[in-house]
């Protein structure tokens, strides 16, 4: 069986973005037309469906990345600030977006908050039983298409 690790996220994110596109947990938000994603940006995005990207690129990092929680994906979403005639400084991206996704593929029960054997601490998000299984539909159908831009992949 395929799962997500075996195809390449370029390949596997525009297709699960459509997929996120049609379910109704998931939607975007008023403020997402105006907001930056992140302060080393200069403009919000201009792509229609940009929250559903998102959306489906942190799915695929929580799956491959579990547990991890909002700073840590808003540090993989940042990039460098442009600070004039000073060296320019990583920064992070925005942690609401990232936050709001979250708590959008909670309810759509696509990821769970982890915690220790005695539940006390969060340890951070990750995948449940039907997030694993969207990501690995999604691979699987993506799979031929991998296989003939990459024609050594298909060994795997």
């Amino acid at each position: 069986m395929t799962t997500f690790h075996d195809v390449p996220a370029n390949l596997l994110i525009p297709v699960l973005a459509d997929r996120m596109a049609t379910t109704e947990e998931i939607s975007r938000p008023e403020w997402a037309l105006h907001v930056k994603t992140g302060i080393h940006r200069e403009r919000p995005p201009t792509q229609e469906n940009w929250w559903e990207i998102r959306t489906a690129a942190v799915l695929r990092k929580v799956g491959a990345n579990a547990p991890i929680g909002v700073n840590h994906l808003s540090q993989m979403y940042g990039g460098s600030r442009d600070r004039g005639s000073s060296p320019n400084r990583a920064k992070a991206g925005s942690r609401h977006i990232i936050r709001t996704v979250l708590q959008q593929l909670e309810d759509a029960g696509l990821v769970e908050v982890k915690t220790n054997l005695a539940g006390t601490v969060k340890l951070g998000r990750g995948l449940t039983a039907a997030g694993q299984k969207l990501l690995d539909e999604v691979a699987h159908e993506v799979r031929p298409q991998a296989e003939a831009a990459a024609p050594g992949l298909d060994k795997y």
